[in-house]
């Protein structure tokens, strides 16, 4: 069995949460929330996590209604991980992260991005 580090996206206009696991331990942990300054910024900070942890794929939580209908932001995500998979060259899958935001919050009921990110892996690790 080959193991395989997993790096997932909790996509946001101004932030990016990100987290990271692997397919061995499947227990995704938060690593770091990247401010979403500008494009050139922000993938050359993902660039660096990419170089230094040398994930084998990406996973991007994909917003979306309760009622499971698309909304601005699921677009976004989906640009998102287009813009991934054609710069880094990794395989990327989306996962239904509907919930993921909602779940953790911080004090002041602000999201907390990379734990997002890690709910977003750790719902992709459980259902593969």
């Amino acid at each position: 069995m080959t193991i395989e580090t997993i790096f997932a996206f909790d996509f946001g206009v101004k932030r990016i949460g990100v987290a990271m696991g692997n397919t061995m331990i499947r227990q995704a942990e938060p690593v770091k929330v990247i401010a979403a300054i500008d494009n050139a910024t922000r993938f050359a900070d993902i660039q660096a996590l990419l170089d230094e942890w040398k994930p084998a794929r990406l996973v991007v939580g994909l917003p979306m209604h309760p009622d499971g209908a698309a909304h601005e932001m699921t677009a976004r995500a989906r640009k998102f991980a287009n813009q991934l998979h054609g710069r880094f060259n990794l395989p990327v899958e989306l996962v239904d992260e509907r919930y993921s935001s909602a779940v953790i919050t911080a004090k002041r009921g602000e999201v907390i991005d990379d734990r997002a990110a890690a709910i977003i892996l750790q719902q992709y690790f459980d259902s593969h």
